[in-house]
């Protein structure tokens, strides 16, 4: 049985990313109203924010950028009764306590004003910088002035920029109040969280501003794609970050020779939880061009987001495979494009996404060079494999690609929020297959043990070129029902292995490169409303199977095991993103390089499941 996270922030937080956060605080009249509901008689509203707001700035990264605006606290009546009064800095744990203790609940709600100068408050970001901004508005009640109104202006203030995020908080509140908060939360690309008591109010305030400051670390050269092929930027190997709105294509200049691999990827980096259908995409496309100017497709792949309770990070990945006989359009050098679609529904979150692109390339194998056969079986790595066991190990995932936490084998535990992903990267090599588990814990409810809400757990797994492989295998499952009660998921790869490229199944396909493989766990949005803690635990069982070879070709040296302190030295080897895999051509392989450089030639006979396949498409 796992134990339950405790309501206390986990020790081993993350650093602090690039966003800000700027609490806006209900200090209304109503405020001064006691709480109710069985609580102590004699306690405020105002009393219950201020615990929770001091919750709050504990659990924050040192220095994450927070101020705090309110809004009623200076007059008994008046619709600009808005002030800032800790300005967003580096976070000021005393300053902000003492600021909260200091306000006497007494005058009006204008929401939709101090929304307004609230987004005035955050730090502008530096020139090309892609980070999340945050208003986190607390209220009991809905705007008692009338304008501006509080949703037009949060749609307003979202169409203005990248990365601005309104979440809000109702404070007991019920019907046109809550449909207000809602609605702000809705336009502002954001969340609503409920608080029916104080208890519930220090939770859900917690979540909401640790989500905004655990953001998705982005990396990349800043790079402005096009609608149209015109004028696209070349986009060499490496890694680069854009913007795509709903509806937009985004083309990218793309040189290839003649012989290698090229990888391409594309991950949509939504606000936490925002508003998404089951079947919003995203897309990339390889295109390639006649003579007579006609798009061709060289190889597509697309991901949905499969749930419809809020956004999380979305990747896909294509390749450019030169088929083994040398006789597709696509095998032939020259410039192509990369070509992003991101398609979504009526009702979705209307905001730009950052988006993240990697480039990376895999130079052919020395010429005459045998490669070890394809291994598209999962075998020893299926579903009953044994995984270890034992006490887990606390750890901090990472918040993308980019700042994954390495493991190796072994049993691990972190917590996660409602709405977050956390991702952790573990080195497989030629040979080894990748085999998971992951446990989200049984918790207590926020009514107890009876209760219907249901939310899910799920997880992907990606190769070191950022291709998912974990949906779609007819072997494992990538999501589960989580209602407060224990569930898992079982998940894992194939042996990585050089000629897998050839195989029609993309999830083998992609397995063909040795390097860091990314574990990413989500848990739903929707578990906001299920699990009384802020986190909920989740256990990793993790295996690396099988004997490491020495490199890609047939029979190959098994290599000597690391010795105990070498298990995580094998690092990335600084290329796209830190994705295990590179624009030049060299691969880690214990204290040297197998150097990967050109010519190909596969003189195993393999009858295995081509299905007319190209080897194009992975």
């Amino acid at each position: 049985m796992l134990a339950p996270a405790p309501a206390a922030v986990a020790e081993t937080a993350r650093e602090p990313g690039g966003g800000s956060l700027v609490m806006v605080l209900d200090s209304s009249g109503s405020m001064a109203d006691p709480v109710g509901g069985g609580e102590d008689p004699g306690r405020t509203r105002m009393a219950a924010a201020r615990d929770a707001v001091g919750t709050v700035v504990d659990g924050l990264p040192d220095g994450h950028p927070t101020g705090l605006r309110v809004y009623g606290a200076d007059r008994t009546s008046g619709c600009t009764d808005t002030r800032l009064v800790r300005p967003v800095a580096p976070l000021d744990r005393a300053g902000l306590k003492a600021a909260v203790a200091a306000l006497t609940p007494k005058g009006d709600t204008p929401i939709g004003l101090s929304l307004r100068k609230a987004a005035a408050d955050l730090p502008a970001p530096s020139p090309g910088a892609i980070t999340t901004r945050t208003i986190l508005l607390i209220s009991d009640g809905e705007d008692t002035c009338g304008t501006p109104q509080p949703c037009e202006v949060a749609a307003e203030l979202a169409r203005q920029g990248i990365g601005l995020r309104i979440d809000t908080v109702g404070f007991q509140v019920k019907g046109k109040a809550r449909e207000q908060l809602e609605c702000v939360a809705e336009a502002g690309n954001g969340r609503y969280y409920d608080a029916p008591d104080a208890d519930a109010l220090a939770r859900q305030l917690q979540r909401a501003a640790r989500l905004s400051a655990d953001g998705y670390r982005l990396r990349g050269t800043r790079i402005e794609g096009t609608p149209t092929r015109d004028g696209a930027p070349a986009l060499p190997p490496g890694q680069y970050l854009d913007t795509i709105g709903p509806g937009e294509k985004r083309y990218y200049a793309v040189d290839m020779d003649g012989t290698s691999t090229v990888n391409l990827g594309a991950t949509a980096v939504p606000q936490p939880g925002a508003a998404v259908d089951t079947v919003d995409r995203l897309a990339t496309t390889i295109v390639w061009v006649s003579g007579i100017g006609d798009e061709g497709g060289c190889a597509t792949r697309t991901q949905i987001f499969h749930q419809d309770e809020g956004a999380v990070p979305l990747t896909s990945a294509v390749s450019r495979i030169p088929t083994e006989k040398r006789y597709s359009t696509c095998d032939n050098a020259g410039r192509y494009w990369l070509r992003v679609v991101r398609e979504s529904k009526p009702g979705s979150d209307a905001a730009r996404w950052p988006l993240e692109i990697v480039h990376g390339v895999e130079k052919p194998l020395p010429a005459g060079t045998v490669p070890a056969p394809s291994q598209p079986e999962y075998g020893a790595g299926g579903p009953e494999a044994a995984l270890p066991t034992g006490d887990p190990k606390d750890v901090r995932g990472g918040t993308g690609f980019n700042d994954a936490k390495e493991l190796g084998t072994g049993v691990f535990r972190d917590r996660l929020l409602p709405s977050e992903t956390v991702w952790f990267k573990v080195p497989v090599g030629w040979g080894q297959q990748l085999r998971y588990d992951v446990e989200f814990a049984d918790e207590p409810t926020v009514d107890g043990s009876g209760s219907t809400a249901r939310s899910y757990g799920g997880t992907e797994v990606y190769t070191p070129s950022r291709h998912p492989v974990g949906t779609g295998t007819g072997v494992f499952t990538s999501r589960t029902t989580y209602t407060g009660e224990r569930a898992a998921l079982k998940m894992g790869t194939v042996p990585v292995a050089w000629s897998n490229r050839y195989e029609a199944d993309p999830n083998v396909a992609a397995t063909r490169t040795p390097g860091s493989h990314y574990v990413a766990v989500t848990l739903g949005a929707e578990a906001a409303g299920i699990a009384r803690n802020p986190e909920i635990a989740v256990v990793l069982r993790i295996a690396v199977l099988g004997d490491e070879k020495a490199g890609p070709e047939h029979h190959a040296r098994v290599k000597a095991p690391a010795k105990q302190d070498e298990s995580t030295a094998r690092a990335d080897t600084g290329g796209a993103g830190g994705a295990g895999w590179t624009g030049t051509t060299a691969v880690a392989v214990g204290g040297g390089a197998l150097v990967l450089l050109a010519g190909v030639l596969i003189a195993l006979g393999r009858a295995r499941r081509r299905a007319g396949r190209d080897g194009r498409d992975a």
